[in-house]
């Protein structure tokens, strides 16, 4: 109650929507009408795509939750988005990526000759999640695909073809692990700012030149941050700083979403990178957003937060973990339900006469 206060007064707290008004009612009114039809696949793997422990497990959760949600309708007339399951169809990694391109397009291909519903929005009201097996070239082969269909992207980057407010940001996955989150206790949590990763990117480099001897940033050139339980030093780290940088790069996901799991507020470095659920919360309420030239800045924009902004940003941070929550059965405002609400909005822009 006390953390609330302090940023109710900070004038942080309250909502993280953007709408929050507006928010409520639409939301139900999504779970209550929303209909996403599957195009019938011949082969049973659609219902697991990929492990759902793996570094990409939230496409599989995806998936396992649409086949346990109320969302999925065997009439496509009653369907407000059609689903186009290409991950059922990638080839195993070994083959060539022209041989994969040619299987999703003569699978695409066929759906559109089969089913008249394509034809009505030129596949506007279509949408396919995309993680890492097939990319850009494998779906580039179907004119209007990539131009007007929804793509449900893992980490996206604007030069990856991903078009924000038409395509949807998929929220990496966080296992349930050994340690607990800190939560709303900030006791511990004595180290200003945390980040340890491969100097795999420009910002990522920049930043380990800035601040890697710093003594009160803790920036660390070392292996990917883990997602199993057995890396518990790295995932005391997050426990025990206030801020997470999150730098531009592969995986950036991974680390913002360990960042909200543990309560640490993130603080995102890239120029490249479209936020989940941008469009539904205001990132500025639970992370602080940077331009990748600040970063010699760091230091000196992490400090002139004030205590009490920075408890009411914390808490927020804490707040929406549930957001990006992935669960083996979906619930309410979680990652799988807020992606589909992400959806939903876009079916709005979709609609033929």
């Amino acid at each position: 109650g006390s953390f609330q206060a302090y940023a109710q007064e900070a004038g942080f707290f309250g909502e993280v929507f953007h709408v929050p008004e507006a928010f409520d009612p639409d939301y139900e009114e999504m779970e209550r009408k929303f209909k996403i039809f599957v195009y019938p696949h011949n082969t049973s793997s659609c219902s697991n795509p990929r492990t759902l422990d793996g570094e990409y497990g939230n496409e599989g959760l995806f998936y396992l939750n649409l086949n346990l949600s109320r969302f999925l309708t065997k009439d496509p007339e009653k369907a407000h988005l059609f689903l186009i399951p290409i991950s059922c169809h990638s080839l195993p990694a070994g083959r060539s990526e022209d041989e994969r391109a040619i299987a999703v397009e003569d699978f695409v291909k066929s759906l559109i000759s089969k089913y008249p519903y394509w034809n009505r929005t030129l596949g506007a009201d279509h949408f396919f999640v995309t993680c890492v097996d097939i990319n850009v070239t494998a779906t580039a082969r179907i004119a209007n695909l990539m131009k007007n269909s929804i793509k449900v992207m893992c980490t996206p980057s604007y030069n990856d073809e991903y078009v924000p407010h038409k395509d949807v940001s998929l929220p990496q996955r966080v296992p349930p692990l050994a340690l607990t989150p800190a939560g709303n206790n900030i006791t511990n949590r004595i180290t200003l700012a945390f980040w340890r990763g491969l100097n795999n990117s420009d910002i990522r480099q920049k930043l380990l030149e800035a601040w890697e001897n710093d003594l009160e940033l803790f920036i660390q050139k070392g292996r990917k941050p883990s997602l199993e339980q057995g890396d518990l030093v790295h995932h005391e780290a997050f426990n025990n700083s206030k801020y997470c940088i999150c730098p531009g790069g592969p995986e950036l996901d991974r680390t913002i979403a360990l960042a909200i799991h543990y309560g640490c507020v993130p603080v995102i470095m890239s120029d490249y990178y479209d936020l989940p659920f941008k469009d539904i919360l205001d990132w500025r309420k639970f992370s602080i957003i940077l331009e990748e030239s600040q970063v010699y800045y760091l230091r000196e924009h992490l400090k002139e937060m004030l205590e009490h902004e920075y408890r009411a940003m914390q808490t927020n941070t804490v707040m929406v973990r549930k957001h990006f929550q992935w669960n083996l059965v979906p619930a309410k405002y979680d990652a799988f339900h807020m992606t589909m609400y992400d959806l939903w909005l876009r079916n709005h822009f979709t609609k033929y006469y």
